[in-house]
């Protein structure tokens, strides 16, 4: 396989067709498709199918565009060390970024980021993980800063673990039942959850299972974004459950209560969670340690708003 190659896969899959390929890569419609045909006959493997309204990709060809943006990936990580060691910080950086955290330290950190690595592009994920995992494993997303399944952990992602956090039943300011005191009291409820593909039976048993709860599901509607997920609860009444700083954090300071109750639920992780056997880039490893500075100086100030958020947070580095 050659680098010219990967190219015309990853164009070819990012723009449906070859001729927007050639256009992106600035080549001849013709310099792609005998990229791409030299491609599936060097693996003897058919890649794509041809239709009229594009390319589609095989299983075989969706697994070798998995890899070669991870390959061209490391090769911009590697062009970004270059540049570094020259003394220029260039290239770009993709984070995902757990919504509490957006909502919280976040533009502190973007500022401290900014002023150290100006010429870096930036570009940052509502990381909620369901959105990032696919993101990660491709290559496309740098690093997300979130929780991550300490069985997902083992597997294919590495954490540096960061802090913990406490989790609750979140309701919207003045819903019916915002006196429940038990899971229990909640199950004829509508709920919005938010989940990765295989983390819903961790989410299931945490929430519900171990608590001898059963939910019917087709009580939940399963929301991919904060906004999506706010709104269901702020306008169609129904419950959700996550981290418990979200009832401080604006914009649901005043809109959203967290229910104290008699079931206990384990402390969240907050980690940077990254590809496992794949090194940080220099911006990466700065953006991180911009995180960490903010976190730290709001965890040591003395004012109320910032020990608040410490109320339900503890500092694990």
């Amino acid at each position: 396989m050659k680098l010219h190659q990967l190219q015309a896969l990853i164009a070819s899959a990012e723009t449906g067709s070859i001729r927007a390929a050639a256009r992106s890569l600035d080549i001849s419609q013709a310099a792609v498709t005998k990229a791409l045909r030299e491609l599936e006959t060097s693996q003897q493997l058919p890649l794509f199918v041809r239709t009229p309204s594009g390319l589609n990709f095989t299983e075989y060809g969706k697994v070798l565009l998995t890899h070669a943006r991870l390959v061209l990936k490391q090769l911009e990580h590697a062009q970004t060390e270059l540049d570094y060691m020259r003394g220029k910080a260039e290239g770009r950086l993709c984070v995902g970024v757990t919504p509490w955290i957006a909502l919280t330290f976040l533009p502190e950190v973007v500022l401290a980021f900014r002023e150290r690595m100006p010429e870096v592009k930036l570009e940052l994920f509502e990381s909620l993980m369901a959105v990032a995992q696919p993101l990660l494993r491709d290559g496309s997303m740098d690093f997300a800063i979130g929780q991550l399944h300490p069985s997902q952990a083992t597997q294919e992602f590495a954490c540096e673990t960061l802090l913990d956090y406490q989790t609750s039943v979140l309701l919207r300011q003045g819903h019916a039942r915002q006196g429940a005191q038990s899971i229990h009291d909640l199950l004829d409820q509508n709920w919005t959850l938010n989940y990765a593909p295989d983390g819903h039976d961790a989410l299931m048993q945490d929430l519900f299972w171990k608590h001898g709860a059963q939910l019917d599901e087709k009580r939940i509607v399963r929301a991919h974004s904060l906004a999506i997920l706010q709104m269901l609860v702020e306008r169609a009444d129904m419950c959700t459950w996550g981290p418990s700083i979200l009832s401080i954090a604006p914009p649901f300071l005043g809109r959203v209560v967290s229910l104290s109750m008699i079931e206990q639920f384990e402390p969240r992780q907050l980690s940077i969670v990254s590809r496992r056997n794949s090194a940080l880039s220099n911006p990466a490893v700065c953006f991180t340690e911009c995180l960490l500075q903010v976190i730290r100086r709001h965890a040591r100030s003395a004012k109320k708003e910032h020990r608040q958020l410490f109320e339900t947070l503890r500092l694990l580095v």
